[in-house]
């Protein structure tokens, strides 16, 4: 069941709004549409396992973002929980520590970010999980540079049966 009430509507909108406001949201540049919705389909088919796990809630942080501790290729990575990111990006530096390093030559993209045009590398990760939220065969972007912290974006967020925004928190269903 899917509780909807003005609040929920209003916070989702804020951190919609926020996340916008940042620039940090992944768009392809030719025509606003997503980056990885048409950049390189044959890479973006999204495996048709559902999560599985536990609901969990992600606090809002004081600046009003949602901010989790995600599992990542088995190591743990400080994201952004970003619905307006198309999907789950990280950076350079996150994906090196998670030992997921695209040749030069796989960096086939080219996205906006806050720091202007950057190139970007889609990958496949085996799994990515908040608390006991878990994903499987997720599809990313490596970024080359320009983003400032690690995205989990809608190539997660969608596969799970329900994600609710709350004053308090977001509550993330598998």
């Amino acid at each position: 069941m899917i509780r909807i009430d003005l609040q929920s509507v209003v916070v989702l909108g804020a951190s919609l709004a926020a996340s916008f406001a940042t620039a940090l949201a992944i768009r392809h540049l030719d025509g606003g549409e997503p980056a990885l919705a048409a950049a390189q389909p044959e890479r973006l088919v999204v495996a048709p396992a559902s999560a599985s796990g536990t609901a969990t809630q992600v606090v809002k942080g004081p600046d009003g973002h949602y901010w989790a501790q995600a599992t990542i290729e088995g190591r743990a990575v400080r994201v952004l929980i970003d619905t307006g990111a198309s999907v789950v990006a990280l950076t350079r530096a996150d994906a090196r520590r998670l030992g997921v390093d695209p040749e030069p030559d796989a960096f086939t993209g080219r996205v906006q970010t806050a720091s202007g045009l950057a190139r970007a590398a889609p990958v496949e990760l085996a799994a990515v999980s908040v608390a006991g939220a878990r994903v499987e065969r997720v599809q990313a972007l490596v970024v080359e540079e320009g983003l400032a912290y690690s995205l989990l974006g809608m190539s997660y967020l969608g596969r799970l049966s329900a994600f609710e925004a709350t004053p308090a928190g977001l509550t993330l269903r598998p």
